[in-house]
């Protein structure tokens, strides 16, 4: 059987396992979360290191990514580094092959109608593939990477502008520790609102779930929710904020949508080749044979 870990920096409330027979494959799925501690989540790796066919990072990410250009963030590369033999990844490749496509199959199956429509996403740099598939098939951008990563209440409007901000300020960012970039350990379990006017101009809400949970109102009427990595308790929060949909990217596993850094592990695992040797080709063609589609729940009842 086939064995992948996601090591996490996340809350360990939010730790899961599932079995599942993928393309023919018995395949053990598991999150670990380390409650925010690096040094936790590096002695995690190493240990994993050759015991599994694939270490998934979570809760962090290796790259900030902005079209051409990728920065690496350092608390990520000590994790990373603490594998020698089992291949490691953060979910960035399948950012710009999956989330992509995605927004292409809600367009083309009608089932969100993104033109003309105003979009908040969370972090761009995060999800740079969606915020891509989305200005081109015509949505108004709120790209909140200062204001969600930063805590400063400066909205950006476009990528270009993304990108430049992000040359500016990427020597600085690149250094800070993750849990000043983003919601680790029991930080995930609070939600403290702010920013509503953004997800009040909003139409959908896009991009990482502790990103959106970390400051979303109370009140969510209408919006269109798009995420990965949910568990019912999350779908329950987001229904009682009468939020109208809640999209994942991800497929659900015995009650639970894992995240991207665990589904490309997972493609990995699979393949059974070196990860040197895999690109967005070869990962496509593995989500394509596995028939992924988005999670669609609707989260209020008609009336």
């Amino acid at each position: 059987m086939k064995r992948v870990v996601s090591v996490s920096l996340g809350s360990k409330r939010r730790d899961h396992k599932a079995e599942a027979e993928i393309l023919g494959q018995r395949i053990r799925i598991e999150r670990r979360g380390t409650d925010g501690d690096l040094s936790e989540a590096i002695a995690m790796v190493r240990e994993l290191d050759g015991e599994v066919d694939a270490i998934g990072l979570g809760g962090v990410d290796l790259y900030l990514v902005a079209g051409d250009r990728r920065y690496m963030l350092a608390d990520a590369r000590q994790m990373a580094e603490a594998a020698c033999k089992t291949p490691v990844v953060d979910g960035s490749g399948l950012k710009n092959t999956l989330e992509r496509r995605v927004i292409e199959i809600l367009a083309e199956d009608r089932t969100v109608d993104f033109s003309g429509s105003t979009v908040l996403v969370v972090s761009a740099l995060d999800r740079f593939g969606m915020a891509e598939a989305l200005q081109q098939h015509g949505a108004a951008l709120i790209l909140g990477d200062i204001m969600f990563g930063l805590g400063l209440p400066i909205p950006l409007r476009s990528l270009r502008t993304l990108g430049g901000v992000l040359r500016v300020l990427s020597p600085v960012i690149s250094r800070l520790p993750m849990h000043m970039l983003y919601p680790t350990g029991g930080k995930q379990e609070e939600i403290t609102p702010r920013f509503r006017r953004y997800y009040e101009m909003a139409d959908i809400v896009a991009g990482d779930l502790h990103y959106i949970r970390r400051y979303m109102p109370d009140d969510l009427d209408g919006k269109v929710i798009i995420t990965n990595t949910v568990t019912e308790e999350n779908v329950e929060e987001f229904r009682s904020r009468k939020a109208a949909k809640l999209i994942t990217t991800t497929p659900a596993l015995q009650g639970r949508s894992f995240g991207t850094n665990v589904l490309e592990a997972v493609l990995v695992a699979l393949s059974g080749r070196p990860l040197s040797e895999l690109n967005a080709g070869d990962y496509d063609d593995l989500l394509q044979a596995m028939e992924i589609r988005p999670r669609v729940e609707i989260l209020q009842s008609a009336e």
